[in-house]
């Protein structure tokens, strides 16, 4: 025997109105420890700090994250999805294959290097997206892998579009899309592992070299 609709109805107002609430409550610990990010310039911040600028209660952080690490995670699938609408509006400004891969590549640059300085998104700053893959990727891997999958997916697309159009000369896209990406991560550190003296390679340097090894 089914519900009465009226049921249905009810239940499912319930049940908007309760997420609703969480999304709220969720959103104000991401501003608060975003704030603090731009206060600090790092993710040195703790729990209590975000629960008391966020004006919640710790019962109400344990709902939605089990710790730290939670909450970077959900900081860090944020910056990525803000990166990765900027750099594909860098792309979609461009017509040819090799310029659109030319602007992926400057765009990831400024996003991983510190020098370019924190983003801006509404009223918080966003540290460069290396910063928490730095702190995340020993302990979860995957999930630092599965977050940067809308940058890594429009990668793909740009190679599959330079391949079709006979301006890159590789057989696989998506392991050359991988490697692209780890060449521009690898910019972050600059001269801290190995001397560069030229010090950190410049957005355009680090393209230049990828084009080399996408034409072979």
């Amino acid at each position: 025997m089914s519900e009465p609709a009226w049921r249905e109805r009810a239940v499912s107002r319930s049940l908007t109105a309760a997420r609703s609430r969480a999304e709220q409550r969720v959103q104000r610990f991401l501003d608060a420890a975003f704030a603090l990010i731009d206060e600090k310039g790092s993710t040195d911040f703790t729990i209590q700090e975000v629960i008391d600028r966020s004006e919640q209660s710790l019962r109400a952080f344990y709902q939605h994250f089990n710790g730290k690490d939670e909450l970077l995670l959900a900081l860090f699938e944020e910056t990525v999805q803000e990166a990765a609408d900027d750099i594909g509006r860098a792309v979609e400004a461009e017509r040819k294959p090799l310029e659109r891969l030319r602007a992926f590549v400057v765009s990831l640059h400024g996003w991983c290097a510190p020098e370019q300085g924190p983003r801006r998104r509404g009223s918080h700053n966003r540290l460069p997206i290396m910063d928490f893959m730095l702190r995340l990727a020993a302990d979860h891997p995957e999930r630092v892998k599965t977050a940067m999958t809308p940058v890594s997916s429009l990668l793909v697309g740009l190679l599959d579009e330079g391949v079709a159009a006979r301006v890159v000369n590789i057989s696989d896209t998506r392991r050359a899309a991988a490697l692209v990406q780890q060449t521009v991560f690898s910019t972050w550190l600059g001269d801290r592992l190995v001397h560069n003296p030229r010090a950190r390679p410049s957005a355009q340097e680090t393209w230049e070299f990828c084009l080399h090894g996408l034409s072979g």
